[in-house]
């Protein structure tokens, strides 16, 4: 059961560590996590300030973030904790 049609910001955050566990651009992020720009921006400043991602430079004018161990031990704990309360839409 979901009590509201929102994804919180623990959903967000999972989501894009989700999307960081392969490594992925701004725009993969943000389209993949279904979500604004300015939006992806403030999430994704708050995931690489806490060390939770970390940015990989591929080439001269390309950026990638990648999950670092935090961030998939934060993405571990946060599933556990859906899958707990019941919220993983079973």
């Amino acid at each position: 059961m979901r009590v509201n049609q929102r994804r919180s910001d623990i959903e967000i955050i999972a989501e894009m560590l989700r999307i960081g566990e392969q490594g992925a651009a701004k725009t993969k992020i943000m389209y993949n996590a279904n979500m604004s720009y300015s939006q992806m921006k403030k999430y994704l400043q708050f995931l690489l300030s806490h060390g939770y991602l970390h940015s990989v430079r591929a080439s001269n004018l390309s950026v990638t973030y990648q999950a670092t161990e935090r961030g998939l031990s934060l993405l571990k704990s946060i599933d556990s904790f859906i899958e707990i309360l019941g919220l993983n839409g079973d």
